[in-house]
C-alpha cells in the first residue's frame, strides 16, 4: 500500500504541475496581461463538466528543463450536449509556439475530430514556431495543415483569436472554416519590429493586424469585446451547423407561428415609393425567419451584402441579402468574395440557401475594376452554380443585370424563385436605361419638352419591362406573392425541398477550376 500511496502522490504532484507548466511566473504574467489560463479559455466555451483533457503531460523528449504540456492544450467536451475537440495555446509555456510534441498534440486532436465526426475549435494566442526547434517546427506546421485540409467541409472549424499570432500561426486560424477575435488581439505573418528592420516603415501592430482592421478586410468574421463573448458568438455559430456534414442540423423549436402575424402584414407597407430611398434590410430579415433572430457572419465588413444564419420552421438556413442602405446594395468585389465563402460554407453541411435581393447591379468604377471585381465575381457566380443545397430567392425590389443572375437566379440554381410586386427585374434601372436606348430620341427633343418625354420613357419602361409579371410570364420567377406571406411562403418552399438530392450529375473531370 505505502508503495502505491507514493506513486498516487507523485501523479497528484505531476498533474499539479502540469495544470500550471509555467508555475508562479506564469501565472503572474497573466495576471499582468489580465488573462485567463488556456483551460480557464476551455471550461469558458464548453458546457460545465464536461472537458477531457488529452495529452496534459507530452513534453519534449529529455526531461530538464521542458515544460508539460508544450505550450498547447488539447482535448475533447460538449457544446450545448454535442461532441467538440478544443485546442487552446498556452502563451505562458514558451509563448505558446509551436514544436514537435506541441505538433503531435494538435495532429491527434484533429484525427480524433476525424474519426469521431465532431467539430474543431482551435483558441488562438501563439508567437508561432519556436525558433529553437528549427525546421522541426516548419515540418509540423505542414503536417497541422494536412490535417485541416482533411477537416475542411467535413466538420466545422472555428478559430478564436486572442492576444497575438504571428508568423506560422496565422495560417491555422485563416484556413478553419470562420474567424472569431477580441478587439484587442491582432495577427500578421510579420510584426512592426521586423517590417520597421527590413523597410524602415513605421506601423503599429493595430494598423497592421489589429482585429478591427481584419474585421474590415473580411479576414476576421467577428469582432467580439471580450473573451467571454467571443466563446458565445462561437457555441451560437455551431447551434446552426451539425456536427458534420453526415448529419443534419439540430432543429429548435419548429412550427412556431404557422399563421400571418402583424409583423408579417408591416411588409406590405414596407418598400419605399421610390426606388432611391433606402431602407435597412436587417427589418425585413427580422420578419421572415423565426423568432427574429439572426446570427450574422461578416457584419464588420463589405456591407453592402449581408451574409448570415437564421431559422426557417426551427431548421438553419443561410441567409445571403443586399443592404440597400450601403452602396444602394450594388455588388463589388468586397462583398463577391464575402457570399462566394458563405455560400461554400453553407452548401459544405447541408444548410439551405435564402437569397432576398434589393440590388441594381454590380459597381461600377475604375476601383472596382482594378480591384478585380470581375474575377472575384466569378467566384461568386461559380459557388452558386455548385451549391446542391436548396436554395429559395426573394426579390423584393431591385434586380439588375449581374445583380439578378448571381443573387439566386433560377437559371443559376435556385429552386424556388419568388418575387413581391415592388420588383424590377431588368438589365438597368430605367434612368440608366433612357440615357443609353433614349439617348438619340431625347436628342431630337424639344429642350422644353425634354424633362417630360424622359418622365414618360422612365414611366413606360417600369410599367412593361421592369416588372415582376414579364419574369413571370416567362417562368423566370415561380410566383409573384404578397410581401405579408413571404415568411410562410419560405417555409412551404423548403418543406418541399426538404428531400432534394445533394448530388451533382456524373462529370469525368478530377476537379474544375476557380477564377483565382
Amino acid at each position: 500500500m505505502s508503495v502505491t500511496r507514493e506513486k498516487l502522490d507523485h501523479l497528484r504532484d505531476v498533474l499539479e504541475l502540469a495544470s500550471e507548466p509555467a508555475g508562479e511566473t506564469g501565472i503572474a504574467k497573466r495576471k499582468a496581461k489580465g488573462i485567463p489560463s488556456a483551460r480557464e479559455r476551455v471550461h469558458m466555451l464548453l458546457d460545465a463538466g464536461t472537458f477531457v483533457e488529452l495529452g496534459a503531460l507530452v513534453r519534449k523528449p529529455g526531461g530538464g528543463e521542458a515544460m508539460y504540456g508544450d505550450g498547447v492544450v488539447t482535448g475533447r467536451g460538449y457544446i450545448d450536449g454535442r461532441p467538440v475537440v478544443v485546442i487552446s495555446h498556452d502563451q505562458t509555456v514558451y509563448g505558446g509556439s509551436v514544436s514537435e510534441m506541441f505538433g503531435r498534440k494538435v495532429n491527434a486532436a484533429m484525427e480524433f475530430a476525424f474519426n469521431n465526426a465532431c467539430p474543431v475549435i482551435c483558441v488562438n494566442d501563439s508567437g508561432g514556431a519556436r525558433i529553437q526547434d528549427g525546421v522541426t517546427s516548419l515540418a509540423w506546421y505542414a503536417n497541422m495543415c494536412r490535417w485541416q485540409e482533411d477537416l475542411s467541409g467535413y466538420v466545422p472549424m472555428v478559430a478564436i483569436m486572442l492576444g497575438k499570432c504571428a508568423a506560422g500561426s496565422v495560417y491555422g486560424p485563416i484556413n478553419m472554416d470562420v474567424l472569431v477575435a477580441t478587439k484587442d488581439s491582432y495577427m500578421f505573418v510579420t510584426g512592426p519590429e521586423v517590417i520597421k528592420a527590413v523597410t524602415g516603415s513605421a506601423v503599429t501592430a493595430e494598423e497592421l493586424g489589429g482585429a478591427e482592421a481584419l474585421q474590415i478586410n473580411g479576414t476576421v468574421h467577428h469582432v467580439a469585446a471580450t473573451e467571454q463573448a467571443a466563446f458565445d458568438w462561437a457555441r451560437d455559430y455551431l447551434s446552426y451547423l451539425p456536427s458534420s456534414c453526415l448529419e443534419q442540423a439540430p432543429v429548435i423549436n419548429p412550427g412556431l407561428e404557422p399563421e400571418i402575424t402583424d409583423s408579417d402584414r408591416e411588409l406590405d407597407r414596407f418598400i419605399p415609393d421610390s426606388d432611391k430611398v433606402g431602407y435597412d434590410m436587417h427589418d425585413i430579415l427580422l420578419r421572415v425567419f423565426d423568432d427574429g433572430a439572426f446570427h450574422e457572419l461578416g457584419a464588420g465588413s463589405a456591407q453592402n451584402l449581408i451574409t448570415g444564419f437564421a431559422r426557417v420552421d426551427g431548421r438553419p438556413v443561410g441567409v445571403v441579402a443586399n443592404q440597400p442602405l450601403v452602396l444602394g446594395g450594388a455588388l463589388d468585389a468586397a462583398c463577391s468574395d464575402k457570399a462566394a465563402h458563405f455560400i461554400r460554407l453553407c452548401d459544405a453541411f447541408g444548410v439551405p440557401l435564402i437569397y432576398v435581393v434589393d440590388t441594381p447591379g454590380v459597381l461600377p468604377g475604375v476601383d472596382e475594376e482594378r480591384n478585380h471585381v470581375i474575377k472575384r465575381g466569378g467566384r461568386m457566380f461559380r459557388a452558386l452554380i455548385e451549391a446542391t443545397v436548396p436554395i429559395v430567392t426573394v426579390v423584393t425590389r431591385k434586380a439588375y443585370g449581374g445583380g439578378y443572375a448571381v443573387m439566386g437566379c433560377k437559371q443559376l440554381g435556385a429552386d424556388i424563385s419568388l418575387a413581391w410586386p415592388t420588383a424590377r427585374l431588368a438589365v438597368m434601372g430605367a434612368e440608366s436605361m433612357v440615357s443609353i436606348v433614349g439617348r438619340k430620341q431625347l436628342a431630337v427633343t424639344p429642350p422644353e419638352q425634354r424633362d417630360a418625354v424622359r418622365a414618360q420613357m422612365i414611366d413606360f419602361y417600369n410599367a412593361t419591362v421592369a416588372t415582376p409579371w414579364t419574369a413571370a410570364e416567362r417562368g423566370y420567377i415561380d410566383a409573384v406573392i404578397e410581401p405579408s406571406q413571404t415568411r410562410l411562403e419560405i417555409r412551404k418552399a423548403l418543406r418541399l425541398l426538404r428531400d432534394k438530392s445533394g448530388t451533382r450529375r456524373p462529370n469525368p473531370r478530377k476537379h474544375n477550376l476557380f477564377p483565382m
